[in-house]
């Protein structure tokens, strides 16, 4: 059976994007991360990411977000990959698309939007992170000195 009543009453999972941008300081990778501003996780550090608005690309919702929540505005986002995980996100089922920014010095930056901060971290010791960031994170530095 292949119609709606054999995929369950649960509504589709939301699309959503997060950006680790990743710069080198005195050979340290710092991470730039931005406090939430509300719930789920207010006050709670993140990677800048949001929600995929109607009719928009998945790589400019990326760079949509990464600038409306730091004032950063990245070049080319190289794709990360998709975290999907049930539970992931308090709210219900969401799908992220999560790309990697390569920056070659940290650039200043700022809380915005839904962000009440925005600050760099190094990568060996950030604070403890909302949703599954810091799987997010740890694959992403695991990308990076692959290459």
């Amino acid at each position: 059976m292949n119609d709606a009543s054999s995929r369950g009453t649960g509504r589709a999972p939301v699309l959503t994007v997060d950006v680790v941008a990743l710069a080198c300081v005195e050979d340290v990778p710092r991470a730039l991360l931005v406090q939430r501003g509300h719930p789920p996780f207010a006050g709670s550090w993140a990677l800048p990411g949001g929600f995929v608005e109607e009719g928009e690309r998945v790589v400019q919702a990326a760079s949509r977000e990464l600038f409306e929540e730091t004032g950063l505005r990245a070049g080319d986002l190289e794709l990360l990959g998709v975290y999907d995980t049930p539970g992931r996100d308090p709210r219900g089922q969401t799908v992220s698309i999560v790309y990697i920014a390569r920056l070659a010095s940290e650039q200043p930056v700022t809380g915005g939007d839904d962000a009440s901060d925005a600050r760099w971290f190094p990568t060996d010791s950030p604070p403890d992170l909302a949703f599954d960031h810091d799987l997010i994170l740890a694959d992403a530095i695991a990308r990076v000195r692959e290459t």
